[in-house]
């Protein structure tokens, strides 16, 4: 049940929240979402690229059932080789693009000279599952294929994403595993949306409060899922938290706020990943809500954050 006992707010992210929270309802309701696609949920593309020495450029490639698809390339001007990412973009499952929380693989791209590709799946509720995940699916497996056009070193190949993202990421991976499809060498999981059932303590301690709380939840997973949120009929690749082995996946690094809905559903996944054999890096932000190092970058926890996932990053492309 709904709990008023939660984690305090970090109380520089507290101020920052409070102007969030003008422009951003803590819950998202099912008739919001058209107008939520009309408002841009991040800068164009080409403010986000100014000053930067990133080329860009769109191909469309067969997603699920053939259909065309969209991805965005980004790499450094001038790259011949380097690593890849993959990115799944968040947005609950129903709102977002492909640009959608880009500023973070973007700046893997400028300092390790990776090649990103960000994929435009398709959306819930006119979409539903598996369009979203077997359009990330598509996507990954065009990338691997074209990966030498491409200049991505697949010794050096990520998949990364935030929220709604990092689900998908978590899901395409497990696809990938039991496909016997391209091979991953990591995930990032950022405050990953992993368990359609909504029934965590954090998930319950969330409801009219910060960024996604708990009724968002119920409205993203319902778009997605409909009538199958919260039964036996929904598959660990649209809701990964249901998987019951791990083993087998890419090393992963997995981050999440202390005060947000998503904090028990990513533990425990890093949990089932240490119980199956796996190498996963949890970290647990004390006082961070949910998209917390995007909305207040500036404040110290969310520096701290970004700077933690750069270096996993970093070590990883290195070793």
């Amino acid at each position: 049940m709904p709990t008023n006992v939660r984690p305090p707010y970090d109380a520089e992210l507290a101020a920052a929240l409070a102007l969030v929270n003008d422009q951003l309802p803590a819950t998202i309701t099912a008739d919001m979402i058209e107008a939520m696609r009309a408002t841009p949920v991040t800068a164009p593309i080409e403010e986000v690229l100014q000053g930067r020495n990133i080329t860009h450029r769109e191909v469309t490639i067969p997603g699920y059932q053939g259909f065309g698809i969209t991805v965005s390339i980004f790499a450094r001007a001038g790259h011949q080789s380097g690593p890849g990412i993959y990115h799944t973009h968040g947005g609950g499952m129903i709102i977002g693009d492909r640009f959608t929380g880009i500023e973070v693989p973007l700046e893997w791209v400028e300092r390790f000279g990776a090649v990103c590709v960000s994929v435009e799946y398709r959306l819930a509720p006119e979409f539903p599952d598996p369009y979203l995940i077997e359009d990330c699916y598509a996507g990954l497996v065009w990338t691997a294929e074209h990966a030498s056009e491409l200049g991505i070193n697949t010794d050096r190949f990520i998949i990364a994403g935030g929220s709604a993202g990092g689900g998908l990421a978590a899901g395409t991976a497990l696809l990938a595993r039991d496909r016997q499809g391209p091979r991953l060498t990591g995930q990032v999981l950022i405050y990953p949306m992993l368990d359609d059932r909504n029934e965590t303590i954090s998930s319950n301690q969330f409801v009219g409060v910060g960024v996604w709380d708990r009724g968002s939840n119920e409205t993203g997973w319902t778009a997605y899922l409909g009538d199958r949120r919260g039964t036996e009929d929904v598959s660990i690749y649209a809701a990964p938290a249901r998987a019951t082995n791990l083993s087998g996946l890419p090393d992963t690094f997995i981050d999440v706020g202390s005060a947000e809905v998503f904090r028990d559903e990513a533990v425990a996944y890093a949990g089932q990943m240490w119980a199956d054999g796996g190498v996963a890096e949890l970290h647990v932000w004390p006082g961070g809500f949910h998209g917390f190092d995007l909305m207040a970058p500036h404040a110290q926890i969310a520096q701290t954050a970004l700077q933690t996932r750069t270096g996993w990053v970093a070590r990883h492309f290195s070793a």
